[in-house]
């Protein structure tokens, strides 16, 4: 008896896990959505103007311990990458106040274009992105090639994105 309780309490947990990250993980993507964001300078950009250029795409909110945490290695990362050919771009969830980012960005000094998703149509076009930090990176040919909730593993990403800038 002990036996069977234990298979279906294992089955049950099983099923919930399973629901709970289908529930919370963005969907797959192949390729990244052609999307126009718009940042908080007021510049409009079109990620399919983005190709050919590794894109780092990463949604966070300002209450976010884990987005605030990793801004400053995003920073690092654009300062000796940008150059080079990678383009960051911050995009905010919908919930977040516009004051709030603006406010952030300027204390922060973050130097990499930060959009504003106030009808969350990018998190929708995205896999309906719910969680941050959750990060994307775009190969040069438009491909999703590594997507991440929560704080991204930084040196694994800088590998991938000089391969990618053929300079590793």
């Amino acid at each position: 008896m002990k036996t069977r309780e234990a298979l279906i309490t294992l089955f049950a947990v099983t099923l919930l896990g399973t629901l709970a990250w289908l529930w919370f993980a963005p969907a797959s993507l192949k390729t990244s959505p052609d999307i126009s964001l718009l940042t908080i300078k007021g510049e409009e950009i079109q990620l399919a103007g983005l190709q050919g250029k590794p894109v780092l795409v990463t949604f966070w909110a300002t209450t976010c311990p884990g987005c605030i945490k990793e801004i400053p290695h995003l920073i690092e990362l654009y300062d000796e990458l940008a150059p080079q050919g990678l383009e960051i771009i911050g995009i905010t969830m919908d919930y977040d106040p516009p004051n709030r980012v603006l406010a952030m960005s300027n204390a922060r000094n973050i130097p990499y274009p930060i959009a504003l998703d106030i009808h969350a149509n990018a998190a929708r076009a995205f896999g309906n992105v719910r969680l941050t930090p959750t990060s994307f990176l775009i190969a040069p040919d438009g491909r999703i090639v590594y997507q991440k909730t929560g704080t991204i593993n930084m040196t694994r990403l800088r590998e991938d994105i000089l391969g990618m800038l053929g300079t590793s």
